[in-house]
Order: C-alpha cells, then structure tokens, then sequence
C-alpha cells in the first residue's frame, strides 16, 4: 500500500526514474511522465528522483561530433532513426536538432546527484534543461558551461565548485548506477513505490494506471 503524504493526506507516489541525458526516449519519457503527474495531483503526491545510466560507458569526455558518432554506430539505419527522432520531436512541439557533439554524461550525472540533494524539484527541472539543450539546441552533454547555465536557470547553488573536483559526486553516482541500472538493459526504466516497474518511453495513459496500480 502507498503511504501517505504527511501534508496533504493524499497517497505518496515515489518514482525512480534510471535515465540518460542523451537518450531521446527518455526526455519523450519524461514529458509524459510529466503529463500523467499533471492529470493526477488532485490524487497523489509524486516524489521523483532521477538515477543515472550510461548509454555509452565509453564515450570521450571532449566529445565528438554527433552526426558523425550515430553514422558510425548504425551506419545506414542513422538516416531513418534521425526522421523518427524529427517526428516524434515535432509531436511535442519541438525540433530535434543533430548539431554539435556528444559524449560522456559522467558530468551531467554529477550535478544531478547534486541537484537533488538541494531539491527534487531543482533535480526534475535540470533534467529537463539538458534535455532541451542537448536534443533541441546542439548543446553538449559534457560542456561545463551549459551544464552551468542550465543549473543557474532552475537554482541550483554551488554547482561551478561541485564540478570543480572531479571526485565530487563519482563515487555516489557509481552507487546509485550499481543500484539501479545493473539488473536493467535499457532505458529509461521506472520504478514506482519500489516494486511496480515500466520500462521505455510509455505513453501518459500507462503511467496514470500504473500510479493507480501503486496506490492500492
């Protein structure tokens, strides 16, 4: 049975979301997730935190460009893929953009691990920052001024110092992705209340009846 919120009364929805910030399907995945928690506040309280994955363990940390990594990876699948990207993108108001660079996410990790540590509304919103950034301006993951940037805009604080080591944050994140990402083979995958588990870019719908399926 779901607790309840302390505050409000109503039943606690608890959500581990393992992600990766240059996955497309999971920003898809995070948009209607947004859009199911929207339609269900008057019901449930949500509490969301999001758990890192690495899509690519070994992708370089100055990055390469993108276009060119995905060609490499599928060779002439890229072409199709980009179109399916462009549509789904344009389905949520949005342009998909192939431009810049992509690379290692171990940095975008950190500061999320840091965000939520100030607030999992500041951790829900950064997610969302890059996101945008990476799939819809050619920012890159791994540029130390967007990450910045995006972290000044949802007020996160101390995020420049955080960063500066590069220790801070790596063995936590190296915790939560033996915790959460080691029993899985893709994301993004969502755990509710700790046992009922989605995986892949589901539609609102099937997360309004899984939050009722927790509730119970």
């Amino acid at each position: 049975m779901a607790q309840s919120s302390s505050s409000t009364g109503k039943k606690l929805i608890q959500i581990d979301v393992v992600s990766d910030c240059v996955c497309p399907f999971c920003f898809m995945g995070k948009r209607n997730l947004d859009k199911a928690i929207a339609e269900s506040k008057d019901q449930f309280d949500f509490e969301i935190k999001w758990r890192p994955y690495f899509l690519d363990p070994s992708a370089p940390k100055e990055g390469v460009n993108k276009k060119e990594h995905y060609e490499r990876k599928f060779g002439s699948r890229v072409q199709g893929m980009f179109a399916r990207m462009t549509e789904m993108f344009r389905n949520i108001g949005l342009e998909f953009d192939t431009s810049g660079l992509t690379g290692n996410t171990l940095d975008s990790h950190r500061l999320i691990y840091f965000a939520g540590k100030q607030g999992l509304d500041k951790q829900h919103n950064l997610v969302e920052e890059f996101f945008l950034g990476y799939f819809t301006q050619g920012k890159y993951i791994g540029d130390r001024e967007f990450l910045l940037e995006s972290a000044r805009k949802v007020g996160v604080e101390g995020a420049a110092e955080f960063l500066e080591n590069p220790n801070n944050g790596v063995k936590e994140v190296n915790e939560e992705l033996e915790k959460y990402s080691a029993n899985i083979s893709g994301v993004p995958n969502y755990t509710i209340n700790g046992k009922h588990q989605l995986s892949g870019a589901q539609p609102p719908e099937v997360f309004l009846r899984a939050f009722q399926l927790a509730a119970k």
